[in-house]
């Protein structure tokens, strides 16, 4: 027999994975840190925009300075060379253009420049309005820039010293702009990544604490004495395992008090009882008698059964390795030298490390049940990753669903009349399930579809 599970779905993983602690924060900060990356960046590519649009109205401001002060030390021969062309870079604004859309940050840093008296405005136009083509392309050519764009034509008006107007054209080579690699998507890419590993890292180094907490929570259970979750980490995290570690060692020792009081109760009352047994001798009444002795036997027996659940969740027995099949087979003969229909039917070749006589007698409490009120019995198992899977089936009448989970619970027995002749105290189940946790493994039933109980013990942690 095997059992197949389907993998999860990358959905489930995903919702698993948003679900934990790990995975939320690793979504905050990735999140988080890519979009502050992401607006520093552009941030920063506003700033350089701006520094470069600075850099070309100082270039345009130095010229027009450097023009405007020649022109008013030498209006006459500077203004016949500015008209006949002869100046590099100046010549007169053309007539067509008659309105300049101002550039305020220009006209500012000009009218801190020449003074306010100057009235300066400034303004950027198309150079094909200050140059015609065929001056433009002889120019370039004569120049060997023709691969070049075209040159910044700025217009400048001003008044002079004289209160003179004046309309000026300043040529520039144009400003390119560098390309900038900071919003590119393989840059991006780098700052986004960057920021998930270093969101997973810390993601991993914030969950940890929490991971030794739960495994510690777990192994409560499991190891015969309460090992202390190792107290490191911020001071939070100090003072919540420390408080788990005061907690479990008081829950020790809650189990341990009960344990021994359970213990000394029973050993006081097994006196009494041995005198009730030697004065049931004396009755006369035959009849009398066995009935009295088997309620005797019964009230034994309870009382045995009882301290034997209490000290069933206070295992001290190391964990060892095991071999399965071995133990099954063995299980199953023992059982059939009594007379019980019991088969191993199927190995799994697995060895792991549990506490052999818990397991044992795990699997013998659900072994009788099966014979008891099923008549049968047949065991199963095998391996899938990370566990152990063995079955117990009967082939009786099974039990109603809505009954299957309180069947754990202590004295609750699977048939209706209360008479010991028919079954047991009703604490195997729940000495079985105490047993298996005590090396962390978890018992469940379960309807088989062709009809019985199907009991079922998983095994984390298989070793070969």
């Amino acid at each position: 027999m095997s059992l197949t599970t389907e993998p999860p779905t990358l959905l489930a993983r995903a919702r698993d994975f948003v679900g934990s602690m790990a995975g939320r924060i690793f979504l905050i900060l990735a999140i988080g840190m890519s979009v502050a990356s992401i607006g520093s960046l552009f941030v920063a590519e506003q700033a350089r925009l701006h520094d470069f649009e600075h850099v070309r109205l100082e270039r345009v401001a130095l010229s027009t300075v450097d023009v405007v002060n020649r022109l008013q030390q030498s209006p006459d021969v500077f203004g016949r060379l500015l008209a006949e062309r002869r100046i590099f870079g100046a010549i007169p604004a053309p007539a067509n253009i008659a309105k300049v859309r101002p550039n305020s940050d220009l006209s500012e840093i000009l009218r801190l420049r020449l003074g306010a008296a100057a009235r300066p405005e400034a303004g950027q136009v198309p150079s094909r309005l200050c140059l015609p083509q065929p001056t433009r392309d002889i120019g370039r050519l004569a120049a060997g820039i023709a691969d070049l764009p075209e040159p910044d034509c700025w217009v400048i008006r001003f008044t002079d010293h004289a209160g003179v107007a004046h309309a000026l054209a300043i040529l520039l080579p144009a400003l390119i702009l560098p390309r900038s690699s900071t919003l590119d998507p393989a840059y991006l890419s780098i700052v986004i990544g960057a920021s998930a590993l270093l969101a997973m890292i810390v993601g991993r180094l914030a969950a940890a604490p929490l991971r030794r907490l739960a495994e510690a929570a777990r192994a409560i259970s499991i190891a015969s004495e309460p090992e202390p979750v190792v107290e490191r980490g911020p001071t939070e995290v100090q003072a919540a395992l420390h408080s788990f570690n005061v907690m479990q060692q008081r829950v020790r020792d809650g189990v341990r008090d009960r344990t021994q009081l359970l213990a000394a109760i029973s050993h006081d009352l097994q006196t009494p009882l041995t005198r009730l047994r030697l004065r049931l001798e004396q009755v006369s009444d035959e009849t009398l008698r066995e009935r009295l002795t088997a309620d005797l036997v019964a009230t034994q027996t309870l009382v045995r059964e009882g301290l034997e659940l209490a000290r069933s969740s206070e295992n001290r027995e190391p964990l060892s390795s095991v071999d399965i099949d071995s133990l099954l087979s063995s299980i199953a003969e023992d059982s059939r030298d009594v007379g019980s229909d019991v088969q191993f039917v199927g190995g799994c070749n697995a060895v792991t490390r549990v506490k052999p006589n818990a397991l044992a007698r795990t699997i013998v409490n659900l072994v009788d049940n099966a014979v008891k009120y099923g008549g049968s019995a047949r065991i199963d198992c095998w391996e899938t990753p990370g566990k152990l899977t063995i079955t117990i089936r009967d082939f009786g009448s099974g039990i109603p669903d809505s009954r299957i989970e309180a069947m754990f619970a202590p004295f609750e027995r699977g048939e209706a009349s209360r008479s010991r002749s028919t079954g047991g105290t009703g604490l195997g189940l729940t000495i079985a399930r105490a047993q298996a946790r005590t090396f962390g493994a978890e018992v469940t039933l379960s309807n088989h579809p062709a009809g019985g109980l199907l009991a079922t013990i998983v095994v984390p942690r298989v070793t070969r």
